[in-house]
């Protein structure tokens, strides 16, 4: 896996490499003797190929990032507090 790794890193530094056709690319990682996921995975232009190789975790995303915020100062109209009191000229609450 480490050396799946290091050509990976190897790809992204080199432009040549980075912006090869995928068959340029494949002819390179054979000569490289690449891991016959990462060969596989460049011809088809299939990245799951390489789950397996690189140890494929499902990551979760927490549920607090699923979910709209609010910036600092902004406040939620629906539990807004001022429209939670009678108003002083009201009379009637």
């Amino acid at each position: 896996m480490s050396d799946t790794i290091e050509l990976l890193e190897a790809i992204g530094r080199d432009a040549s490499l980075r912006h090869a056709t995928s068959e340029e690319l494949t002819s390179v990682l054979q000569q490289a003797k690449a891991s016959d996921a990462l060969t596989a995975a460049v011809a088809s232009g299939d990245s799951s190929l390489l789950a397996v190789e690189l140890g494929h975790n499902t990551n979760a995303a927490p549920q607090a990032t699923q979910t709209p915020g609010q910036l600092d100062g902004e406040t939620d109209p629906e539990h807004d507090e001022t429209t939670d009191t009678p108003s002083k000229s009201d009379p009637t609450k």
